[in-house]
């Protein structure tokens, strides 16, 4: 019989507080079995095995961000919302490094695959900030790339101790927030050239 009160769900959540306490590589089913005081085989009874429970960690993260980039950009437009966005992937994946990680590595398994709404949602979430920017539709898409492996990889690299250099990282944050506001800005208005940003346009600085 099932554990009481064990289902999916829970056993997905000490999935990913474990994805963010030791790193994505290192979990499994035995770690996640220890956490909840089970035998592993009472896993499989919620979770078909490890890549299932790495789909569900993904859809969960991409959920989790979803809902946090719709809550700080409502109600900002243009450069406030870029900005919220972005102070919010950075937070995100300072805080869940685990769980962020799996939404890079995992493949929606079918069109009905809860991932595949997870990471749609998301993905709405950057195209509804880059809107106001007023980008031709032709440009939309490499907008879209380009905002999200920005973010992506900023946060990536910050998180994995990949910055040595003596520059105050909040500094570089800031400087290329201020790069990615311009840029489109001048894509919008039909100039190929986006400028050297500069340094804190609104004199805000984003959280440690």
């Amino acid at each position: 019989m099932p554990r009481a009160g064990l289902d999916a769900a829970v056993v997905t959540a000490a999935a990913a507080g474990l994805a963010d306490e030791n790193g994505l590589a290192q979990l499994s089913m035995s770690t996640v079995a220890d956490r909840l005081g089970v035998k592993p085989p009472s896993l499989y009874k919620h979770v078909a095995g490890l890549p299932d429970l790495t789909r569900r960690i993904a859809a969960l993260a991409a959920a989790e961000l979803t809902e946090e980039l719709a809550d700080a950009t409502r109600g900002h437009t243009g450069r406030e919302a870029l900005v919220a966005a972005a102070r919010t992937v950075r937070r995100y994946v300072q805080r869940h490094p685990g769980r962020y990680a799996a939404t890079t590595g995992s493949r929606p398994a079918d069109a009905d695959d809860p991932l595949a709404t997870a990471l749609d949602r998301s993905l709405s979430a950057f195209v509804t900030v880059l809107r106001d920017y007023g980008l031709d539709p032709a440009d939309e898409v490499h907008a879209l790339r380009m905002l999200r492996s920005m973010l992506h990889g900023f946060a990536t690299l910050e998180v994995s101790g990949g910055f040595q250099l003596g520059t105050d990282v909040d500094e570089s944050f800031t400087w290329m927030i201020d790069f990615l506001d311009q840029g489109l800005r001048a894509r919008a208005s039909g100039g190929g050239d986006a400028g050297v940003p500069h340094r804190g346009v609104s004199g805000a600085r984003p959280p440690r």
